[in-house]
């Protein structure tokens, strides 16, 4: 029994991370690729909870008719609240690095410059990396003198703290949501009652101002 026990355990443990690990391999995030108006800006926004490192690259993708005219972009991001966490002109290529100091729409915006006299579009590849995507595991492993299976248990305990983090992060979320659902939906009620309040209140008004003009004109 006691064997039975164990090689089930065993089991079970090498079952989780099988689940972590796979979790682990899906990416967050994905490089996409942006195909620019010769006039107008595209933007792309995600939404990230507080203290999360951010890390992208984006570099303009030459046309192999004209490999040695590069056209320039600018590119700027913003924070939920409007702040400028990166802004950068007349460049083929950039990156972008901050740390989120408040949950919310992180969006990042590119547009061709005024350098760029084509009149056709532009195609720009944006890697945006997030959390445990953005994290140097090459710098960690140097730092702390890991490899092999106990990197690769490092980069699953990161994956589930940061899995834990975002359930955490949603869980708030759908607390806030739901407070202010049920305020609205009080506010709502409270409306209705004053309306239907002052709807009867009219209504006597008007049967009492009837009665006294009828009652002026001896018709009752």
């Amino acid at each position: 029994m006691a064997g039975g026990a164990t090689a089930l355990t065993r089991a079970v443990v090498w079952l989780v991370l099988a689940s972590c690990w796979t979790i682990y391999q899906l990416p967050i995030t994905q490089a996409i690729w942006l195909t620019l108006p010769s006039s107008g800006t595209k933007c792309v926004s995600e939404e990230i909870r507080s203290n999360v490192v951010v890390l992208a690259d984006y570099a303009v993708i030459t046309d192999n008719e004209h490999p040695n005219v590069i056209p320039t972009i600018a590119a700027r991001v913003t924070s939920p609240y409007g702040n400028n966490l990166h802004h950068q002109e007349n460049v083929t290529h950039g990156q972008f690095a901050f740390t989120t100091s408040e949950a919310g729409n992180y969006m990042a915006c590119i547009w061709i410059d005024g350098n760029h006299q084509g009149g056709k579009g532009v195609t720009v590849s944006l890697d945006w990396r997030i959390g445990i995507t953005a994290k140097d595991w090459e710098s960690v492993a140097k730092k702390e003198k890991i490899e092999g299976v106990a990197l690769e248990l490092r980069k699953l305990e990161g994956a589930v703290q940061a899995i834990h983090e975002n359930l955490n992060y949603l869980k708030n979320r759908e607390a806030e949501m739901r407070e202010v659902s049920e305020k609205t939906n009080a506010r709502v009620a409270w409306f209705s009652i004053m309306s239907l309040g002052v709807c009867v209140a009219v209504s006597i008004l008007q049967l009492w101002y009837l009665k006294s003009f009828f009652q002026k004109k001896k018709l009752i």
